[in-house]
């Protein structure tokens, strides 16, 4: 594994950098106060192959494996972390699962929209009572003549209303099955199939999160990603890379509110010196970085590990983890650093603070990654 960026890794960080400086600094605070989705950036991301990252070229994707799509996570996630988590979520759960499972017509018939974003994903396993005991999900699928019909709602979905096409995990066998789910692929328009409330949240607020609901919705068994019992399984295998794309999340909160912290440590003056002349102020700083080093190290050895088809379970688990609970501490020092103006709206790491909570939360909470951890390496 190599310590350096490659060419493609450079390409792709100096053009979001670019994209970033005229596309989502300068609205970021507006769609975060407003809690808007900006959709249209993402149409622009899709035309720039970032929302295709991982798909290969023969379905219109740009073909890239997880350290250049990890490198687009880290680097939009500086800018703005609600956009790394909308392209995170679009790129390797609901166009992951199809590329992963699905059959050679699905995926000429789905990817390369969805690399473009002419398509937007959602993927949907959580429900309001069952996050992570999804043994136990209430969405149920029952087969009826050629069709499926299903009920019951999802919660916390990314794209949950504004999704053009969503993979749908549907328990179609016994209560606490592992082989008694099946996932579908299923188009906004379709009968009975709809975008619920969206919630109103602490953080990562322009990317949108809310219900799905069906209400006798008839799915044909041609839209049955992979083979019926298996959505479960799917799932496993699906998070496992999810959880890259978090620990990369997490990994940009922590690097965007450490630079933060530097810039704003040279330029603050106290008692005629900058305040990084302080132990108080360098010993943060010393924590940060090195914290940070550490986090990318576990992230892009986990992504090097994807790339060459190794099981991940453990080296994601470890990168989700860590990077994770490094963003939450370094947007905590790095308001500790601004002082009030850490508190204000005036500088980014207030939005890093609330921002980066869910990256402990989201594909499973840090105690769920520890306990996935300990399973591993106890066998």
């Amino acid at each position: 594994m190599s310590f350096e960026l490659n060419e493609n890794q450079e390409m792709i960080a100096q053009m979001i950098r670019d994209f970033g400086a005229k596309e989502i600094t300068p609205y970021r605070n507006e769609w975060d106060e407003k809690q808007f989705f900006p959709l249209e950036l993402f149409k622009k991301l899709g035309e720039l192959g970032l929302m295709g990252v991982l798909v290969p070229t023969e379905y219109g994707g740009s073909g890239f494996g997880y350290l250049e799509y990890v490198t687009a996570i880290v680097e939009l996630s500086k800018l703005d972390p609600g956009v790394g988590l909308s392209m995170a979520a679009h790129n390797s759960l609901c166009t992951g699962h199809i590329m992963m499972f699905g059959s050679e017509e699905q995926k000429q018939k789905y990817l390369p929209k969805l690399a473009t974003c002419e398509m937007l994903g959602a993927w949907g396993l959580t429900e309001p009572n069952t996050g992570s005991d999804a043994g136990n999900m209430r969405t149920v699928a029952i087969k009826d003549g050629d069709h499926y019909v299903i009920n019951g709602a999802k919660n916390f979905i990314t794209h949950g209303v504004s999704g053009d096409v969503a993979v749908v995990i549907a328990r179609t066998g016994e209560v606490g099955d592992s082989h008694g789910m099946t996932a579908f692929v299923i188009e906004k328009g379709t009968a009975g199939f709809r975008g619920g409330r969206k919630e109103d949240k602490l953080g990562m607020r322009c990317s949108e999160t809310a219900e799905m609901i069906f209400e006798d919705c008839r799915v044909h068994e041609s839209q049955v990603l992979g083979e019926v019992g298996e959505g479960f399984i799917q799932s496993m295998k699906i998070l496992d890379g999810g959880r890259i794309s978090i620990a990369a999340l997490s990994l940009g909160i922590a690097e965007g509110a450490l630079d933060a912290s530097l810039a704003y440590s040279k330029e603050r003056q106290q008692f005629n010196q900058p305040i990084n002349r302080f132990q108080g102020i360098a010993f943060k700083l010393a924590d940060m970085a090195t914290e940070t080093e550490a986090a990318r190290l576990l992230t892009f050895k986990a992504a090097d590990l994807k790339n060459r088809g190794v099981k991940v379970t453990l080296a994601s688990a470890k990168a989700k983890y860590y990077a994770s609970e490094v963003a939450v501490r370094n947007a905590n020092e790095a308001v500790q650093i601004f002082g009030g103006y850490g508190f204000t709206k005036d500088y980014p790491v207030e939005k890093y603070y609330r921002d980066a909570k869910l990256c402990t939360i989201g594909e499973g909470t840090s105690e769920i990654q520890k306990l996935v951890i300990s399973r591993e390496v106890l066998k």
